[in-house]
C-alpha cells in the first residue's frame, strides 16, 4: 500500500483539534478530578485518529504513525527503568543516606538560604527528584527557615531552585532521560549542554539569596529537626565516607566517555553490593529492592517518604505515560498535524535562535496548558525534532531548549501537577514564591539570550549531517515496507 502521508495535506485548523481537545480534558482530568494525564492524552490520540481517518487515511498508515511513536520511546524507556533500579540500589546500598547525612551538617544559619539551596541540589542530584526531595528536606527547611523569621516564600523559592537545579542536572532523573531520549541525544551530552545555561542560573539564584539572607543572619536556628534526620539515618543505614566513591566512579566513567547506559548499570551493581557487603543485606532483599523498591520504617517520617522509593515498578508510571504521549505525538506526526501546526510556527521561526526562543516558550504554553510536566517535554520534543533537522542544529540544542522551558517552568503553573505538588506540600501559592524561585525563571531567560546571540549553539558538523542523513533515509526505508511500498 501507498503511504498516504504523502498525499494528504492537513489543514492546520484541522491539525489543532486534537491538541485543544487533548488540552482540555487534560485540564479537567489533573485540575478538577486530580487524575493522571494518560486518560487525556489517550482521547487526543483518539481524536487524531478519527480526523485522520476522515481526511482520507487508511487504519494501517494510523496505526503505524502510533507504532513508529512508540519506538522512539524504546531508548528512552529502557534508561528509565535502569535508572529505577538505580536510584533502589543507591538507597538500598546507603549511598543516598550518606550524601544527604553530609549535606545536612553544612547548614549555616547566616547563610541559610543560600545553604538550603544548596543541599535540595545535593539531594535532589543524588536521587533525581525534586518532588521527593522538596516533600522531604524542603519540608524540613520550611519549618528551619520559617523559625528564623524568614518569609515562607523566600524559604520556598530556595527550596524549588535547588530541588529543580538537581532535578535538572542528575542523570537519574525521569525529565532529564526523557529529553534526551526523546530527541536522541546522548544523556551526559545533554547534561553537560545544559551546564552553559543552568549554571550561570544557579550562581545568579545563589547571590540572590545571599543578599536576601543578609538581613536574617542574626536568627537562632532550631536543630531538633535536622538532629532527628541524622539520629534516624545514623540508626537506619551504615553512614560511611567511603560510600561516596559510587557516585565518583559513576563520574569518572562519564569522564571517560562510557556510554549512558553501562555507566549506569555499573552504578546499579556497586549499589546492589553496597547493600549487601555494606549495609548488611541478603541477596535476597537486594533483588527484590531492584524491583520493588526499598522499604524503611525509621519511626522519623520524612526519612521514611524519602527513602521509601525507587525499583522497576516505580518508573513504570513514567513508562506507561511516555508510551501514550509518544503515541499522541506519533499520530500527529505520521498523519502531517504536526507539520502543519510547526509550518505555521515556522513562518516567524525562521533563525536558528528564534527557533530554539520558540521551543522554549512552546514547553513554558504546554506546561500552561497540558497540566503535566511531562507533556512539555515530549510534545514539543516530538513536534520540532526535524525543524532542527533542517537547519543543521545539533538535537542536543533541542533537548536543552526542552528542559530549559519545559522541566524548569511547571512550578509556576498553579494548575500544573507540579504546582500543586507544591502548594500542597510547601504551603506556599505559586504566585507567592515565583519571585524567589530565581533560577527557575532565570534559566529559561538565559536560554533565549543565549540562543540570540548564537552563544553555544552547536551546529551539525559535515559528517554529522551525512550520518543523520543515511539514517533518516535507513528510517524512511523501514517505513515503507512496513507500509508495503
Amino acid at each position: 500500500m501507498k503511504n498516504r502521508q504523502n498525499e494528504i495535506e492537513t489543514p492546520f485548523l484541522l491539525a489543532i483539534i486534537p491538541l485543544i481537545i487533548m488540552i482540555a480534558v487534560m485540564a479537567i482530568t489533573v485540575v478538577v478530578f486530580e487524575g493522571s494525564p494518560h486518560v487525556p492524552l489517550a482521547v487526543g490520540s483518539i481524536v487524531a485518529a478519527f480526523i485522520a481517518w476522515r481526511l482520507g487515511y487508511k487504519w494501517q498508515d494510523i496505526e503505524e504513525g502510533a507504532y513508529k511513536g512508540i519506538r522512539l520511546a524504546l531508548p528512552a524507556v529502557l534508561i528509565i527503568i535502569v535508572v529505577g533500579m538505580i536510584i533502589a540500589s543507591w538507597i538500598g546500598g546507603g549511598i543516598i543516606a550518606t550524601m544527604i547525612y553530609y549535606g545536612l551538617q553544612i547548614i549555616t544559619p547566616s547563610l541559610f538560604l543560600m545553604t538550603i539551596c544548596i543541599i535540595c541540589g545535593i539531594v535532589s542530584l543524588a536521587i533525581g527528584s525534586s518532588w521527593s526531595t522538596m516533600g522531604t528536606i524542603g519540608v524540613a527547611g520550611m519549618g528551619i527557615g520559617m523559625s528564623m523569621g524568614i518569609p515562607a516564600a523566600m524559604v520556598a523559592g530556595a527550596v524549588i531552585s535547588g530541588s529543580y537545579f538537581g532535578d535538572k542536572m542528575s542523570p537519574l532523573s525521569d525529565t532529564t532521560n526523557m529529553a534526551a531520549g526523546i530527541t536522541g541525544t546522548d544523556l551526559f551530552d545533554h547534561i553537560k549542554h545544559m551546564t552553559y545555561t543552568t549554571i550561570p542560573g544557579l550562581i545568579l539564584a545563589l547571590i540572590v539569596y545571599f543578599i536576601l539572607g543578609r538581613q536574617f543572619g542574626g536568627g537562632e536556628i532550631d536543630q531538633a529537626n535536622i538532629q532527628s534526620i541524622l539520629a534516624s539515618l545514623n540508626s537506619s543505614f551504615v553512614i560511611s565516607p567511603w560510600l561516596l566513591l559510587v557516585p565518583l566512579a559513576i563520574v569518572v566513567m562519564v569522564m571517560m566517555k562510557v556510554p549512558a547506559l553501562p555507566a549506569l548499570i555499573a552504578g546499579v551493581f556497586l549499589g546492589f553490593m553496597c547493600q549487601i557487603l555494606v549495609q548488611g543485606g541478603n541477596i535476597g532483599d537486594a533483588v527484590n529492592t531492584l524491583h520493588d523498591g526499598f522499604v524503611i520504617s525509621s519511626g522519623n517520617e520524612m526519612v521514611d517518604n524519602l527513602f521509601n522509593r525507587g525499583g522497576i515498578e516505580a518508573m513504570m508510571f513514567t513508562v506507561s505515560l511516555t508510551i501514550f504521549a509518544m503515541v499522541f505525538g506519533g499520530i500527529l506526526e505520521h498523519t502531517g498535524m504536526l507539520k502543519a501546526i510547526v509550518t505555521q510556527i515556522l513562518k516567524v521561526a525562521k533563525s536558528a535562535g528564534s527557533l530554539i526562543a520558540a521551543t522554549i516558550l512552546s514547553a513554558f504554553f504546554t506546561n500552561a496548558t497540558a497540566s503535566e510536566q511531562y507533556i512539555s517535554i515530549l510534545l514539543p520534543g516530538r513536534m520540532y525534532a526535524r525543524a532542527y533537522q533542517d537547519k543543521g542544529l545539533h538535537s542536543k540544542n533541542l533537548s536543552r531548549a526542552l528542559e530549559d522551558g519545559g522541566t524548569l517552568t511547571s512550578p509556576f503553573v498553579p494548575w500544573n501537577t507540579c504546582g500543586v505538588f507544591i502548594l500542597a506540600t510547601l504551603a506556599v501559592h505559586p504566585f507567592a514564591y515565583v519571585p524567589y524561585a530565581v533560577l527557575n525563571y532565570a534559566v529559561p531567560i538565559i536560554g533565549i539570550i543565549m540562543a540570540f546571540v548564537g552563544f553555544k549553539v552547536q551546529f551539525l558538523t559535515e559528517g554529522e549531517m551525512n550520518e543523520l542523513k543515511i539514517k533518516q533515509e535507513r528510517v524512511d526505508r523501514e517505513n515503507e515496507l512496513s507500509e508495503g511500498v
